[in-house]
Protein backbone atom coordinates (compact mmCIF):
# COMPACT_ATOMS: atom_id res chain seq x y z
CA UNK A 1 0.00 0.00 0.00
CA UNK A 2 1.29 3.81 -1.01
CA UNK A 3 0.87 6.57 1.23
CA UNK A 4 -0.10 9.47 -1.35
CA UNK A 5 2.09 12.42 -0.21
CA UNK A 6 -0.21 15.13 -1.64
CA UNK A 7 -2.70 14.06 0.42
CA UNK A 8 -0.71 13.75 3.65
CA UNK A 9 0.33 17.69 2.49
CA UNK A 10 -3.20 18.73 2.02
CA UNK A 11 -4.74 17.31 4.77
CA UNK A 12 -1.94 19.44 6.83
CA UNK A 13 -2.20 22.61 5.53
CA UNK A 14 -5.74 22.71 5.55
CA UNK A 15 -5.99 21.27 9.17
CA UNK A 16 -3.13 23.29 10.57
CA UNK A 17 -4.44 26.63 9.15
CA UNK A 18 -8.14 25.74 10.38
CA UNK A 19 -6.25 25.24 13.90
CA UNK A 20 -4.30 28.59 14.13
CA UNK A 21 -7.31 30.69 15.08
CA UNK A 22 -9.15 28.23 16.76
CA UNK A 23 -9.82 28.18 21.03
CA UNK A 24 -7.87 24.76 21.45
CA UNK A 25 -4.94 26.37 20.38
CA UNK A 26 -5.24 29.84 22.81
CA UNK A 27 -6.22 26.90 25.56
CA UNK A 28 -2.64 25.13 25.01
CA UNK A 29 -1.13 28.71 25.23
CA UNK A 30 -2.65 29.11 28.62
CA UNK A 31 -1.95 25.77 29.88
CA UNK A 32 1.67 25.51 28.73
CA UNK A 33 2.00 28.76 30.94
CA UNK A 34 0.84 27.01 34.52
CA UNK A 35 1.40 23.22 33.68
CA UNK A 36 4.77 21.62 32.17
CA UNK A 37 4.46 22.13 28.61
CA UNK A 38 5.39 18.76 27.56
CA UNK A 39 2.84 17.15 29.74
CA UNK A 40 0.58 19.52 28.30
CA UNK A 41 1.42 19.05 24.64
CA UNK A 42 1.07 15.07 25.18
CA UNK A 43 -2.13 15.68 26.70
CA UNK A 44 -3.69 17.60 23.82
CA UNK A 45 -1.48 15.18 21.16
CA UNK A 46 -3.55 11.91 22.51
CA UNK A 47 -6.55 14.26 22.79
CA UNK A 48 -6.18 15.30 18.96
CA UNK A 49 -5.67 11.50 17.62
CA UNK A 50 -8.87 10.35 19.38
CA UNK A 51 -10.46 13.13 17.32
CA UNK A 52 -8.50 12.21 14.23
CA UNK A 53 -9.71 8.77 14.52
CA UNK A 54 -12.95 9.74 15.40
CA UNK A 55 -13.08 12.03 12.28
CA UNK A 56 -11.59 9.54 9.94
CA UNK A 57 -13.50 6.58 11.20
CA UNK A 58 -17.25 7.77 12.09
CA UNK A 59 -17.14 11.62 10.29
CA UNK A 60 -20.50 11.26 9.29
CA UNK A 61 -21.79 10.55 12.74
CA UNK A 62 -20.06 14.14 14.34
CA UNK A 63 -23.53 15.57 13.23
CA UNK A 64 -25.70 13.76 14.99
CA UNK A 65 -24.32 15.23 18.45
CA UNK A 66 -26.47 17.68 19.87
CA UNK A 67 -23.69 20.57 19.22
CA UNK A 68 -25.30 22.65 22.40
CA UNK A 69 -24.72 20.46 24.88
CA UNK A 70 -21.04 20.00 23.36
CA UNK A 71 -20.75 23.90 23.88
CA UNK A 72 -22.14 24.17 27.01
CA UNK A 73 -19.48 21.26 28.61
CA UNK A 74 -16.81 23.33 26.37
CA UNK A 75 -17.75 26.75 28.20
CA UNK A 76 -18.04 24.92 31.84
CA UNK A 77 -14.33 23.61 31.18
CA UNK A 78 -12.93 26.85 29.97
CA UNK A 79 -14.32 28.27 32.71
CA UNK A 80 -13.07 25.86 35.54
CA UNK A 81 -9.90 26.30 33.77
CA UNK A 82 -10.09 30.13 34.33
CA UNK A 83 -11.23 29.91 37.94
CA UNK A 84 -8.05 27.83 38.80
CA UNK A 85 -6.09 30.41 36.77
CA UNK A 86 -7.23 33.27 38.26
CA UNK A 87 -7.70 31.89 42.24
CA UNK A 88 -3.63 30.76 41.55
CA UNK A 89 -2.50 33.68 41.18
CA UNK A 90 -2.08 34.68 44.47
CA UNK A 91 0.62 31.64 45.62
CA UNK A 92 3.09 32.95 43.52
CA UNK A 93 5.92 33.71 45.63
CA UNK A 94 5.64 30.87 48.09
CA UNK A 95 5.86 28.33 45.05
CA UNK A 96 8.77 30.23 43.38
CA UNK A 97 10.75 30.03 46.95
CA UNK A 98 10.07 26.52 47.06
CA UNK A 99 11.83 25.74 43.48
CA UNK A 100 8.47 24.65 41.79
CA UNK A 101 7.43 28.14 40.06
CA UNK A 102 3.94 27.71 40.69
CA UNK A 103 3.60 25.17 38.03
CA UNK A 104 1.33 22.16 38.22
CA UNK A 105 3.38 18.79 38.66
CA UNK A 106 2.76 15.60 37.73
CA UNK A 107 2.42 13.86 34.53
CA UNK A 108 -0.99 12.09 34.81
CA UNK A 109 -3.26 15.47 36.15
CA UNK A 110 -1.70 17.41 33.67
CA UNK A 111 -2.06 14.82 30.94
CA UNK A 112 -5.77 14.33 31.99
CA UNK A 113 -6.66 18.33 32.18
CA UNK A 114 -4.95 18.76 28.55
CA UNK A 115 -6.57 15.78 27.29
CA UNK A 116 -9.94 16.76 28.29
CA UNK A 117 -9.73 20.26 27.76
CA UNK A 118 -9.29 19.51 24.38
CA UNK A 119 -11.30 16.69 23.80
CA UNK A 120 -14.80 18.10 25.14
CA UNK A 121 -14.07 21.39 23.02
CA UNK A 122 -12.98 19.59 19.39
CA UNK A 123 -16.11 18.26 19.06
CA UNK A 124 -17.52 19.66 16.18
CA UNK A 125 -15.11 21.54 15.28
CA UNK A 126 -14.03 22.70 11.67
CA UNK A 127 -11.37 20.49 12.26
CA UNK A 128 -13.14 17.71 12.59
CA UNK A 129 -15.53 18.36 10.02
CA UNK A 130 -12.61 19.28 7.92
CA UNK A 131 -11.03 15.69 8.54
CA UNK A 132 -14.14 13.91 7.96
CA UNK A 133 -14.37 15.06 4.98
CA UNK A 134 -10.75 14.72 3.57
CA UNK A 135 -10.77 11.30 4.61
CA UNK A 136 -14.11 10.77 2.22
CA UNK A 137 -12.01 12.52 -0.74
CA UNK A 138 -8.33 11.69 -0.21
CA UNK A 139 -8.17 8.74 1.43
CA UNK A 140 -8.36 7.71 5.93
CA UNK A 141 -4.46 6.79 6.01
CA UNK A 142 -3.15 9.99 4.39
CA UNK A 143 -5.99 12.34 5.84
CA UNK A 144 -5.10 11.26 9.14
CA UNK A 145 -1.52 11.20 9.30
CA UNK A 146 -1.52 14.89 7.76
CA UNK A 147 -4.40 15.74 9.68
CA UNK A 148 -2.67 14.25 13.62
CA UNK A 149 0.83 16.09 12.55
CA UNK A 150 -0.69 19.74 11.89
CA UNK A 151 -2.72 19.89 14.98
CA UNK A 152 -0.25 18.42 17.35
CA UNK A 153 2.01 20.75 15.49
CA UNK A 154 -0.32 24.15 15.89
CA UNK A 155 -0.27 22.71 19.92
CA UNK A 156 3.23 22.45 20.01
CA UNK A 157 3.59 26.08 18.67
CA UNK A 158 1.48 27.37 21.16
CA UNK A 159 3.19 26.10 24.34
CA UNK A 160 6.60 27.12 22.57
CA UNK A 161 5.12 30.94 22.56
CA UNK A 162 3.41 30.40 26.03
CA UNK A 163 6.89 29.42 27.41
CA UNK A 164 8.72 32.14 25.66
CA UNK A 165 6.34 34.36 27.54
CA UNK A 166 6.12 32.82 30.90
CA UNK A 167 9.97 33.38 30.83
CA UNK A 168 9.58 37.18 30.15
CA UNK A 169 6.34 38.02 32.04
CA UNK A 170 5.91 37.67 35.71
CA UNK A 171 4.45 34.32 36.45
CA UNK A 172 1.45 36.24 38.40
CA UNK A 173 0.45 38.19 35.18
CA UNK A 174 0.88 35.59 32.63
CA UNK A 175 -1.64 33.29 35.28
CA UNK A 176 -3.99 36.29 35.05
CA UNK A 177 -4.10 36.64 31.56
CA UNK A 178 -4.28 33.26 30.18
CA UNK A 179 -7.60 33.38 33.15
CA UNK A 180 -9.03 36.13 31.49
CA UNK A 181 -8.30 34.28 28.01
CA UNK A 182 -9.97 31.07 29.56
CA UNK A 183 -12.67 32.97 30.95
CA UNK A 184 -13.15 34.63 27.21
CA UNK A 185 -13.02 31.17 25.71
CA UNK A 186 -16.31 29.67 28.13
CA UNK A 187 -18.09 33.44 27.29
CA UNK A 188 -17.84 32.50 23.59
CA UNK A 189 -18.75 29.21 24.41
CA UNK A 190 -21.72 30.21 26.31
CA UNK A 191 -22.59 32.20 22.93
CA UNK A 192 -22.22 29.79 20.48
CA UNK A 193 -24.92 27.47 22.63
CA UNK A 194 -27.29 29.96 22.93
CA UNK A 195 -26.62 31.75 19.24
CA UNK A 196 -26.55 28.34 17.85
Amino acid sequence: MSLDLLAVLTAFGLIFLAELPDKTMFASLAMGTRMRPLYVWFGTSTAFAVHVAIAVGAGSLIGLLPDWSVRLVSAVLFGLGAFLLLRGGGDDEEDGNAGGAGTVTGFLPVWTTAFTAVFISEWGDLTQITTANLAATNGALPTAIGAAAALMSVSALALLVGRFIARRVPLRTVQRIGGVCMLGLAVWSLIEVFAG
